[in-house]
């Protein structure tokens, strides 16, 4: 009577393109920026302050809403152009605009009532858009082909060197 041995095969590890990272760490950054604001709801105070018209500091208004789902939207879109746009435009794309929201999320911790709260869920975020930073800046490039290092294209030939 044998015994069967289980197999013991690697698995394979297949690398993720750069594009899928880069959807993926907005796609995570989404989510975390919505949780928060979700989450902050239970904080005491904050939705009698809502049904006063009052956020931290702002008048609820058109303007109020209209400038937090832009907020919202950013990242929203990021998810789909970081999978669509041709890799230059992708990458500066993704340079651009998570640089820019390294200082809107810094400001989102002055809102906060519960500093730990807030500070990790700023905390997290800003780890996404420094992952984002780095999966853009640190995108792979494509070595230049044997002909046009040689200066030479398809079905041309060089001068004769004399």
């Amino acid at each position: 009577m044998s015994t069967r041995q289980p197999t013991t095969a690697a698995l394979e590890d297949q690398p993720v393109p750069v594009r899928a990272k880069l959807a993926a760490a907005w796609t995570s950054f989404m989510f975390l920026y919505a949780y928060v604001d979700i989450l902050g709801f239970f904080t005491p105070g904050i939705v009698e302050d809502i049904l006063d018209g009052k956020v931290f500091k702002f008048d609820l208004s058109q303007t109020f809403s209209t400038t937090a789902l832009t907020l919202m939207a950013v990242p929203i879109f990021m998810v789909v152009l970081s999978m669509t746009l041709p890799a230059r435009a992708n990458r500066i794309t993704n340079l651009v605009v998570a640089a820019v929201y390294v200082p809107v999320t810094a400001f989102n911790v002055a809102g906060g009532f519960w500093l730990y709260f807030y500070g990790l869920g700023v905390v997290l975020e800003l780890i996404l858009l420094a992952l984002i930073v780095r999966y853009a800046w640190t995108w792979p490039r494509t070595a230049p082909s044997a002909t046009m290092a040689t200066g030479t294209a398809r079905g041309t030939a060089r001068p004769a060197a004399r």
